[in-house]
């Protein structure tokens, strides 16, 4: 991992709606949809969303002045994504982001992830 990519991760901290414009402007194929949660429910993010031709599947925050309703439909692999953060979040050192250095963190995720792939397809006794 390159100087500029730590520095990509460390601007990467704030909050959800200072690192969504970064990440849509990266060069990739423009999605259809975007699935977040609360915290990406903003102006600013629901506004470029709009523009990009982007459906957004966010569910509004409470001190909305108008209450979009958001089926459970569309949630479902927001769902899956969410459980599997809390299954890394068992592993101590990725919890409590142990490592500062960004290298041992992502070693860390993936080494993480790796174990928790083997226990549910069955390759680990």
């Amino acid at each position: 991992m390159g100087a500029d990519e730590n520095a990509r991760l460390r601007r990467a901290t704030g909050s959800d709606v200072q690192g969504c414009t970064p990440v849509m402007a990266e060069p990739r194929p423009e999605p259809k949809v975007m699935l977040g949660d609360q915290g990406y429910d903003a102006g600013g993010i629901l506004g470029d969303l709009e523009v990009r031709g982007v459906t957004a599947v966010i569910p509004p925050k409470r001190n909305r002045k108008v209450q979009l309703i958001i089926g459970r439909h569309p949630c479902a692999p927001k769902n899956l994504v969410e459980r599997g953060f809390n299954k890394l979040k068992h592993f101590r050192g990725v919890a409590t982001r142990y490592d500062k250095n960004p290298d041992d963190c992502v070693a860390g995720v993936k080494f993480a992830s790796a174990r928790i792939w083997m226990r549910f397809s069955g390759s680990m006794a």
